[in-house]
């Protein structure tokens, strides 16, 4: 018998628990520069995509507020002309127990986002097609790695 599993039985943890309680979204804008400066010729899009996140405690308790930030933009490949922009902010709203101190400032930043993605790629896919685009259907972020990203940012600014 393993040692301190008396009866069989190992210790429980507490389940975690996480539930989404709202979504919004916060802020939105779509410019399409084509439509008002009337490009004309050959367009071949070029998309870059930027993330930022941020995560507040709700007065609440165990509740946190999520915000997801997209800039999107497009440019033509040939000459660099803007073709349209979109800027989204998606909030969530999370009830969340039992994360241990030390895992919560990570678990919001990607497992929260993680479960808002979907829906922000949908808006995206909409909006750019309604904006008279082919619908762009972003690819999956990778908030592990973003997470990453900005620790190894923040310790670099604390070195300087």
């Amino acid at each position: 018998m393993a040692e301190g599993t008396e009866n069989g039985a190992a210790p429980q943890q507490p389940q975690v628990k996480m539930q989404v309680l709202g979504q919004f979204i916060r802020d939105m804008s779509f410019e399409n520069i084509v439509a008002q400066k009337g490009i004309q010729g050959e367009v071949q899009p070029d998309v870059s995509v930027q993330v930022n996140l941020d995560a507040k405690k709700r007065p609440v308790d165990n509740q946190y507020e999520i915000i997801l930030k997209f800039n999107v933009e497009s440019k033509n490949k040939s000459d660099a002309a803007t073709l349209f922009l979109m800027e989204l902010e998606y909030g969530g709203i999370f009830l969340i127990e039992n994360v241990p101190e030390e895992q919560l400032h990570p678990f919001l930043l990607i497992e929260c986002p993680r479960m808002l993605f979907p829906f922000v790629r949908r808006i995206v896919s909409d909006v750019t097609r309604d904006g008279g685009f082919p619908p762009l259907n972003m690819e999956n972020v990778d908030f592990l790695a973003l997470y990453r990203q900005e620790i190894a940012r923040r310790a670099e600014t604390q070195q300087a």
